[in-house]
């Protein structure tokens, strides 16, 4: 059991030696800056090897590094000759940009690839980035998704599968032996009660008062929603859209392929309502910038936090995406719209192979039909709505 404590290591501040027991010792020098050493002797032999910043190098890790030092000396290696061989081995933050630049190519959008990095930036490269990507083991993999495995279960699953695919990348390209042990490191981390995995949807039933409430004031955010659900589009298709998108002429709105999740253009059939919704965009966007629904930053899409927030101020406990289930419930339990004109309308792909081909066409007069039929569904058959004159952001 070594000497030396978490605490200790802060407390240090004189100048000098402490030893933590096995020829470990964390070294304070006269400007306060500490790092950690390890004395070795072999056939009489006594030196002394460098094993990194004690702010960079923890205090398990010293032990760790110490311990492997030892043992290259006793089976006759050079320690420090063998962390310049290692030296042409990556370190993970390293490793991850190189499989991030080999794969990017092949993702269906920017988005996914920044955030592919910036997943492994906020949760992995704190704990594992700087280590050579040899020396990310199974333990330091299970502690950092433990600490976020409960809470932000989907994040951390993504985490994993992000760290599993650049330690496979390692060993494809002999820079480590062997893949992590994920089954192992799955068994060790806390079982996650299942919540169900829908989006909490408002009733079918009750969106007739749910718009008329949304329409009480007028802000971006609420435009915004209102457009969601006229269209039936996932809210980030709606945050991003742009003017280049919306044919209001033609009645048509194009979701370019790169911001599908499918990786195909959508086309969708836009309701009186809907033009409205866009129309009134339009009008209130006297600069005409890029987005239709603007965030707080110019030529930035408007946050998913800005629709959140519009639901929860109107203390509904629904998601902005909820309201596509909604959308599906109403056609199939209020109307006689087959699943077939339904499921393009969501964007769905189609599973089965043999009903694609009979499905090749989008549909697009069917879709507008229902959607038109929708959209007086959703106002309750009030006719135009009168806006405010000025609409707020949020």
């Amino acid at each position: 059991m070594g000497k030396l404590t978490a605490t200790a290591i802060k407390a240090a501040k004189k100048p000098g030696r402490y030893g933590d027991g096995d020829g470990l010792f964390l070294v304070v020098n006269k400007s306060g800056a500490a790092s950690w050493v390890v004395r070795a002797q072999k056939a009489g032999k006594r030196r002394d090897i460098g094993l990194g910043s004690a702010k960079k190098v923890s205090l398990a890790r010293a032990r760790q590094l110490a311990e492997s030092a030892r043992t290259q000396i006793e089976a006759g290696l050079d320690p420090v000759a063998e962390r310049k061989k290692a030296e042409g081995i990556p370190t993970f933050r390293q490793a991850a940009a190189l499989v991030h630049a080999e794969h990017k190519k092949a993702w269906r959008n920017s988005k996914h690839g920044a955030q592919w990095l910036s997943t492994l930036e906020t949760y992995a490269f704190p704990t594992v980035g700087d280590l050579p990507v040899n020396a990310v083991d199974g333990p330091a993999v299970r502690d950092l998704l433990a600490a976020i495995w409960l809470e932000k279960n989907e994040t951390a699953r993504r985490v994993r599968q992000r760290i599993g695919a650049i330690v496979d990348w390692a060993v494809g390209k002999g820079y480590r032996d062997a893949a992590l042990p994920m089954a192992v490191i799955n068994r060790a981390l806390p079982k996650v009660t299942s919540k169900g995995g829908h989006h909490a949807a408002l009733p079918y039933s009750e969106l007739p008062a749910f718009i008329v409430r949304l329409h009480e004031r007028e802000t971006w955010g609420r435009l915004a929603l209102e457009a969601a659900i006229l269209t039936a589009a996932r809210s980030g298709e709606i945050r991003g859209a742009t003017w280049a998108e919306v044919d209001l002429e033609a009645g048509l709105w194009t979701v370019p392929p790169e911001r599908m999740k499918a990786g195909k253009p959508h086309v969708v059939p836009l309701s009186p309502a809907a033009k409205r919704v866009f129309e009134r965009a339009a009008a209130l966007n006297t600069v005409r910038a890029k987005f239709i629904f603007e965030g707080a930053k110019p030529d930035k899409p408007m946050s998913d936090m800005t629709l959140m927030k519009v639901l929860r101020d109107m203390g509904e406990s629904c998601t902005a995406h909820g309201f596509r289930s909604t959308f599906r419930d109403w056609v199939s339990e209020q109307t006689n719209f087959p699943g077939a004109i339904a499921e393009p309308a969501l964007a769905h792909a189609i599973e089965n192979k043999t009903e694609a081909a009979y499905r090749r066409g989008n549909l697009l007069e069917k879709r507008r039909g229902m959607m038109n039929a929708w959209s007086d569904y959703c106002d309750g058959g009030r006719g135009k709505v009168v806006r405010l004159a000025t609409a707020n952001k949020g």
